[in-house]
């Protein structure tokens, strides 16, 4: 299973960008991105920025890789998805 990282950029040069997730931080590839600046959050995958995220959607990713591992070390991880609890989910339109 690959899973892509919500990566804030600290800095960049256009090319490779230095980001942050966490307590981690490691040099990015942004090229696949146009106008890319400090702050911005990203999708990272391999090592490479695949897409921009708004803060939004970087928090709801974070939450669950924070449930994610929860879940792996034997706690509950209901308190990452308390928001989907009792809501049944839609499928987008293309897949109904």
């Amino acid at each position: 299973m690959c899973l892509g990282l919500p990566m804030t950029i600290v800095e960049t040069d256009g090319v490779t960008a230095l980001c942050e997730y966490g307590n981690e931080q490691r040099r990015i590839s942004v090229v696949l991105l146009a106008d890319v600046r400090a702050g911005a959050k990203v999708l990272v995958h391999i090592d490479s920025a695949v897409r921009l995220l708004d803060e939004n959607e970087a928090r709801l990713i974070c939450k669950a890789l924070d449930g994610l591992e929860a879940s792996l070390n034997g706690q509950s991880c209901d308190r990452f998805f308390a928001d989907l609890i009792g809501h049944e989910p839609q499928l987008p339109e293309h897949l109904r």
